[in-house]
């Protein structure tokens, strides 16, 4: 079972990047994905989560508006697409999946490696 987070990079502010997030060796579509971010020092924290079809969205209130998720189950992969980037959103970037939605870390069972999104300003 893994999921291997990719798209990371170094962008300046208001530009955009997507993450992709692909899963091998469980059922993609039972699962409900979500992106999170961290930053050293502080907690890991919540940031776009998608239900098993993709009919359902949350996100949290500091990317609402220019962060987008979605997913293909067809390729067992999820995307955060990431618009109009700011400094703030600079953190390493992690992908989770689980069996309901939920907005904490704690909830997701399974956890991507990391990917770096820097944004400069």
């Amino acid at each position: 079972v893994q999921l291997q987070a990719s798209g990371g990079g170094l962008v300046q502010a208001g530009g955009s990047l997507r993450l992709s997030c692909g899963a091998s060796g469980l059922p993609f579509s039972t699962y409900v994905l979500g992106w999170f971010r961290q930053t050293p020092g502080k907690e890991r924290e919540f940031v776009a989560g998608v239900s098993w079809v993709g009919r359902r969205t949350l996100y949290a209130d500091s990317v609402k508006g220019r962060f987008t998720i979605s997913r293909d189950n067809a390729k067992n992969t999820v995307y955060l697409q990431m618009n109009s980037l700011k400094p703030e959103d600079t953190a390493v970037y992690y992908c989770g999946a689980t069996h309901g939605m939920s907005r904490s870390p704690d909830a997701m069972e399974i956890w991507g490696e990391g990917t770096q999104v820097t944004v400069s300003s």
